[in-house]
């Protein structure tokens, strides 16, 4: 078993920074004129909740970011402390863009500069936010965190996906499908 606690976040990250790549060319699509699915959008909200969030960022919050608390890393005025509110952030982009999402796709007019601006808003904050996980937070993390919580980390890593199985499959395949509608 590997003892690289952070590979299998950043592995994680790059399904992510590809549903962003969609949620990016789709919304100025959607701004030309040339893309009006809104199930897209409301697709990408489902895998931000349900991957990016649940998934991912419940591994960073309950497993990594309580390791480096408990390992010497303050709780405020931290690295964690940013990456907490970043994740705020990010989901309040993602409910605005849900509502407005929902009101195109029920036919009501001047949603897209709303879907626009808070699928920008998110896809910016998170580009940002991965860059600074995976360049900054996990190596950091791989140099502090002691090799006897490395193990039963990784095992909470395991039990936490394995609480809901198919769902990384799942979301690759969604990722895929619009990748592959996308190209055509």
């Amino acid at each position: 078993m590997s003892t690289n606690l952070t590979q299998v976040l950043s592995d994680e990250h790059q399904l992510i920074l590809r549903m962003i790549a969609l949620v990016e060319k789709n919304s100025v699509r959607m701004e030309q004129g040339q893309f009006r699915d809104w199930r897209f959008f409301l697709d990408a909200v489902d895998f931000i909740r349900n991957y990016a969030d649940h998934f991912h960022h419940a591994k960073e919050e309950d497993i990594l970011f309580v390791a480096l608390v408990k390992n010497g890393m303050p709780e405020k005025q931290s690295p964690i402390e940013a990456m907490l509110i970043e994740h705020d952030h990010g989901r309040a982009f993602v409910r605005a863009l849900e509502s407005a999402a929902e009101k195109a796709l029920a036919g009501e007019h001047g949603q897209i500069p709303t879907i626009a601006e808070n699928a920008r808003n998110y896809a910016e904050l998170l580009r940002n936010h991965i860059d600074k996980e995976d360049n900054i937070l996990y190596p950091l993390a791989e140099r502090v965190l002691p090799e006897e919580v490395r193990s039963g980390m990784l095992q909470a890593y395991q039990q936490a996906a394995a609480k809901t199985p198919g769902l990384e499959e799942k979301y690759r395949q969604l990722v895929e499908r619009y990748e592959q509608q996308a190209a055509a």
